[in-house]
C-alpha cells in the first residue's frame, strides 16, 4: 500500500462561516484529532475553494512535512491552455506551502473531462513531475461507468492508484457503478482511494425506523459507522476519504477507524435491507460536493435546496425543512423556479444528475 492511513481527511466540507469563510480553528482542532489518532492522509484540491490555503495555516506550519501525506488534483474545467497546468499545480504547491505532493490527481476524469486532460498533455506533466520528485504517486479521482475506466488503466497503467466514488447506496447503482468500478481497479492491481463513503451525509442520518434497525443490532455504532465499516472491509482500500465538517463528525469517525471491526455477514444483511428502504424513497442524489453552485448565474444555492426537498421527501413535510429552503434561497441567493436553464451546473456535476429537472421539481415542493 502506498499509505498506511485507512482514514483519510476529506477537505472539500470544512466548517464555514456564514459569509463562507473556512472557520481556521475548528479546522485546527479537527487536524490535530486526526494527527493524535495516528492517521495522516489529507485530500484537498485547486477548486474546493480555500481548502489549500487551510491546510497550509493548520497542518503544514504546525506538523513536519514527513509526519502526513498530501493529496491534491488539477481540475479540467479549470483548463483553458496547456500552460494552465502547471500554473495550477504551481499554485497549488504555494497555497498548500509545499514543495512536492505525495499524492497528485487528475480531478473527476470522465468522458467529457477526459478529451481536456488529453488535450492539455496533463498525463505527461504528471509523469514528468514524479520524475522530478514533485509527485509521489500519481492517479486520478474517477466518475464514469467501468468500461471508460478499465480503457483508461489499459491505456495508463502508469498511474499508481485510482479513487473512487464507493459506498454501499451506490454499490449496484448504474449510473454510479461502485461495485463494478471497484473490480475494474482490482482487475488492475490498482489501490483504491475511497470518496463519498458517506454520500455527502445520506448514510450518516435516518428516519427513526431505519436507525431502528441498526441501533436494535448495535446500539452504540452510529449510522456512519455502518458505512465506513461496509467499505473498510472492502479489500484493496487503501484509505477512505471522510470529508469531515464537526468535530463530532471527526470524532465519530477516529472512533470507528481506530477501533476497526470488519463487517460479518449478519450486518451486510442488515445494510443490504437498509439499502432496499433508503432507495425507496424519492430524493435527488446530491452529494453536496457544491462544484455546481460557483458558476450559477442566478446564485441558486443548488445542494442547500435539493438538502431540503429531500429532508421532505424522508422525513415528512415540515415547517423545519420550508424555514431551511427559505434560509438558502433569500438574499443574493434565489429559488428554485429562478433557474434559467443554462445547464453550468449539469455540466460540473460529478453525479451527472439532471440538476435542472431536479430544480423543478424543487420548486413545486416549495416556490
Amino acid at each position: 500500500m502506498l499509505s498506511d492511513s485507512k482514514l483519510g481527511f476529506g477537505l472539500m466540507r470544512l466548517p464555514k462561516n456564514e459569509n463562507g469563510t473556512i472557520q481556521i480553528d475548528k479546522v485546527q482542532t479537527m487536524v490535530d484529532a486526526f494527527m493524535k489518532a495516528g492517521f495522516n492522509y489529507f485530500d484537498t484540491a485547486y477548486a474546493y475553494a480555500g481548502s489549500e490555503e487551510a491546510i497550509r495555516k493548520t497542518l503544514v506550519e504546525k506538523y513536519p512535512r514527513d509526519s502526513f501525506t498530501l493529496a491534491d488534483k488539477v481540475p479540467a474545467w479549470k483548463l483553458k491552455n496547456k500552460e494552465d497546468v502547471e500554473r495550477i499545480f504551481n499554485e497549488s504547491l504555494s497555497l498548500c506551502g509545499v514543495d512536492y505532493f505525495d499524492f497528485y490527481l487528475l480531478h473527476s476524469v470522465e468522458a467529457t473531462h477526459l478529451p481536456t486532460y488529453e488535450k492539455y498533455g496533463c498525463f505527461d506533466f504528471l509523469k514528468d513531475m514524479k520524475r522530478q520528485g514533485k509527485i509521489k504517486y500519481i492517479g486520478f479521482s474517477y466518475h464514469d461507468d467501468a468500461e471508460l475506466l478499465d480503457q483508461i488503466l489499459n491505456n495508463h497503467p502508469e498511474f499508481d492508484f485510482v479513487q473512487l466514488q464507493l459506498n454501499y447506496l451506490d454499490w449496484n447503482k448504474q449510473v454510479v457503478q461502485s461495485k463494478k468500478n471497484y473490480e475494474i481497479a482490482k482487475k488492475h492491481h490498482k489501490p483504491i482511494v475511497v470518496m463519498e463513503p458517506i454520500k455527502g451525509g445520506t448514510l450518516a442520518s435516518f428516519p427513526d425506523d431505519i436507525e431502528k434497525t441498526y441501533k436494535n443490532y448495535a446500539p452504540n455504532k452510529s449510522m456512519a459507522s455502518w458505512a465506513l465499516r461496509y467499505i473498510g472491509s472492502l479489500d484493496g482500500v487503501m484509505t477512505i476519504l471522510s470529508g469531515m465538517s464537526t468535530v463530532e463528525q471527526m470524532n465519530d469517525n477516529l472512533q470507528t477507524m481506530t477501533d476497526f471491526q470488519t463487517i460479518n455477514e449478519e450486518e451486510k444483511q442488515l445494510i443490504e435491507k437498509v439499502t432496499q428502504k433508503v432507495l425507496s424513497f424519492p430524493t435527488i442524489p446530491c452529494t453536496k460536493c457544491r462544484y455546481c453552485t460557483p458558476g450559477c448565474p442566478m446564485n441558486i444555492q443548488i445542494p442547500d435546496l435539493f438538502t431540503a426537498y429531500n429532508s421532505a421527501k424522508t422525513y415528512g413535510s415540515d415547517r423545519r425543512y420550508k424555514t431551511y429552503y427559505k434560509m438558502h434561497s433569500q438574499g443574493d441567493h434565489n429559488i428554485a423556479s429562478q433557474c434559467i436553464e443554462c445547464g453550468q451546473c449539469e455540466s460540473v456535476c460529478p453525479q451527472h444528475l439532471p440538476i435542472m429537472s431536479y430544480l423543478k421539481e424543487v420548486a413545486k415542493e416549495f416556490d
